[in-house]
Parts: C-alpha cells; structure tokens; sequence
C-alpha cells in the first residue's frame, strides 16, 4: 500500500464540544445553516475518504479510523486510525459530538486532503438536517456524503431490487436524502447531503465506487477495518 506524496495536514481548529443534550441540539440549529447543497465536479475528485467508527454501548473506547482511497482505480493508498475514549453518550440524532471529535484528528493526519469524504452516518438526513457527515463535513469544509444502512427520519416508497433504483427519503414534505439499490437484489442503503454535494453528485459517485457489496467499497472496507480493531484483529496503525 503506497501513501500519495506528502503534502501536509490540514491542521484544523476545531470547536468545544458539547457537554450535554441541550447543548449538543443548540450546536446543531447553529450550525445547520452552514450546510451547502450544491454540484460536485466528479472528474476532479481524485481522493476519497471514507470514515467509521466502531463502539460497544457499554464500553467507552472508540475505533476510528479514515481510509483514503485513489479514484478512478479505487485503491487504498492510506490509513489513519486510533482508539479513544468518548465523551458523550450513545443517543441517537446526536452521533456527532459522540464519534466526530475520535475522527476529525485522523484527517489533520493524512498526507493528501481528500477531494470527498463518505461518512458512515446521515447528513441532512436527520432530525434537524446536521447528522454526522454534514457535522464532519462543515467544520472540514469538505465535500462529504452520508451513507448509511438504515433510515433515521423520513418514509419512502419501495425501491426495486434493481442497481442505480432509487426513491426519495421525505420527511415533513422536504426531501432529505435517497433510498438508493446498489447491486440488484439486496437492500438499499440510505444517501443524505453531507455538506458542499447534492443528490444527484452523491448517487452517481456511491455507484461508481460500490462493486461486489451492497455497501460502497470505501465504505465496506472502512466499517470491515474498525470492527477488526475492536476485536483486536488489527493493530492500530
């Protein structure tokens, strides 16, 4: 596996995060704003990140990990990963300030900033349209795609088992993200806006880069690499 050409960190300054319920929600209406929706040139995107965490409820340890990838021939040229402890409990619509501050580091840590980041997580896909890949993506500013297995908000019609087959994901009539078929005859996933893409970006580019598996391959490899971790069948790089 050979890393790109060194060209530094990005070296962020992150915010506090929150320290209960009531704050974390106050961070989200303020932040949500920032969110852009708009086109992504796919011919420029040249590297991928994807993002994931690993966690037992009942444990406090987090395996984070971000795995940049090379487009268009999709190989793993970088790994950056660590164990940490969180500081915010498990609830659901609040991922963010539980999983972000574990992943955000690991991006200052690549030798080459991604063009796209796929996050296992909704984006606008969520209660108050800022899930964790809108979260990662705004204080990044960064192209970002939530990809997610199951649904947080919203109803959809039945989507046939058909690769490139996709309904929208409405709710209280806006429509928050797409129901998409990835390979034919399983199920679909779930796509949201991160921040700085649109649907119709993100569809496309989640195609491309899913080949065998109903999950995306930068997707499936990062989940497949911190649950390794957190059996301790991968050592933390």
């Amino acid at each position: 596996m050979q890393g790109p050409e060194k060209t530094g960190g990005m070296n962020r300054q992150f915010p506090a995060w929150a320290d209960n319920y009531a704050e974390a929600v106050a961070i989200q209406n303020s932040l949500r704003n920032r969110v852009m929706v708009q086109p992504l040139d796919l011919d420029s995107v040249r590297w991928l990140a994807a993002a994931d965490v690993s966690f037992s409820k009942k444990d406090p340890r987090l395996y984070a990990a971000v795995l940049l990838f090379s487009l268009p021939d999709l190989q793993l040229v970088e790994v950056c990963d660590q164990i940490a402890e969180a500081t915010f409990p498990y609830i659901p619509g609040l991922l963010s300030f539980r999983e972000a501050p574990a992943l955000l580091p690991l991006f200052d840590r690549l030798s080459q900033k991604p063009d796209v980041i796929l996050v296992d997580g909704q984006g606008m896909a969520h209660p108050r349209r800022f899930g964790i890949a809108s979260h990662i993506g705004v204080l990044l500013d960064i192209p970002t795609i939530g990809c997610a297995k199951s649904r947080l908000v919203g109803t959809f019609n039945a989507v046939p088992a058909v690769r490139g087959q996709w309904t929208e994901l409405v709710e209280d009539g806006e429509v928050v993200g797409r129901v998409l078929c990835t390979r034919d005859g399983v199920k679909p996933i779930f796509l949201s806006v991160g921040h700085r893409v649109d649907l119709e970006s993100a569809t496309e580019l989640v195609l491309k880069v899913t080949q065998k598996y109903r999950l995306p391959e930068p997707i499936r490899r990062a989940h497949s690499w911190v649950n390794a971790m957190r059996k301790g069948e991968q050592k933390c790089r």
